[in-house]
């Protein structure tokens, strides 16, 4: 059973304050969503390029990026508005403006935003039908360079998380030197992933003891075939023998906008290693 989560694929790793933030000198022509009340109604496929080195920013500004971890600046910001039609993930791209942007999104109106989303270069959040966002777009002055500068804006639906099948083999095997387990099986994954690992935890009754460990991988590829996997058990408080055990093993793939997950809770056969 593939269990799909919303993750947040970035979040503004940033440090500074906001109070810090003030009106800038306009370089240019300043662009008609420069402040809010002119802001743009967009959709899902918009995309556009925008001079924005004679952008500005105000209490507006300020007031949306509350909700937020901080921005290290808050210069050169435009006004974009979305309603979307569907349910969907939205992803709203600013990667290849030849400035550091940043996107905030967030519902409500002045004064009482809450942010669904921020992030660096782009940022993305499962939108609800009917429900408009407000998104500002800002030059956050990690590249320490002007104000603003050819803004290239993207917006897209999200693309579905990847798709998991996770098997445990009923036989592993243990190293009677250092009492650790191996722990065998196959993965199968199917589309794009940034991330990838697989989580093992596994329990034996020793005598009148129960010997706990887990151990995990990573880095497996979504190219939909299997794959083996396996894992080393490093045992946390004894040494695991032959016998029964019972693995609970989960494995993850984030893509772009979600994650997939897959479980498996199997009963592990335990025998020497050869040597």
């Amino acid at each position: 059973m593939i269990k799909k989560r919303l993750v947040a694929l970035v979040g503004l790793l940033l440090v500074g304050s906001l109070a810090g933030a003030a009106p800038v000198l306009a370089a240019g022509p300043a662009p008609a969503n420069d402040l809010i009340g002119g802001i743009k109604s967009i959709d899902v496929g918009f995309t556009d390029t925008v001079d924005t080195t004679g952008a500005t920013t105000d209490a507006n500004d300020l007031d949306i990026a509350a909700g937020c971890l901080g921005v290290p600046a808050l210069d050169a910001s435009v006004w974009y508005s979305l309603t979307p039609s569907a349910d969907m993930g939205i992803v709203i791209d600013v990667s290849e403006s030849n400035y550091s942007a940043g996107v905030i999104i967030a519902r409500g109106s002045p004064g009482s935003y809450a942010v669904e989303a921020c992030g660096p270069g782009a940022s993305a959040w499962h939108a609800l039908i009917g429900v408009t966002y407000t998104i500002l777009v800002f030059d956050d002055q990690e590249d320490l360079s002007g104000n603003g500068g050819t803004l290239e804006i993207k917006v897209a639906e999200a693309p579905p998380p990847p798709e998991l099948s996770l098997t445990v083999s009923p036989r592993g095997t243990f190293d009677a030197h250092t009492g650790g387990a191996l722990i065998r099986g196959t993965i199968t994954c199917t589309g794009e992933a940034a991330f990838t690992e697989i989580d093992v935890f596994a329990r034996q009754k020793v005598g009148r003891l129960f010997i706990d460990g887990s151990g995990f991988i990573g880095g497996f590829t979504c190219d939909g075939k299997p794959q083996d996997w396996s894992a080393d058990i490093f045992p946390n408080n004894g040494i695991f023998k032959g016998g029964r055990s019972i693995t609970v093993t989960f494995a993850f793939a984030c893509g772009v906008f979600e994650c997939a997950e897959d479980y498996n809770e199997s009963i592990v056969m335990l025998s020497a290693k050869k040597r």
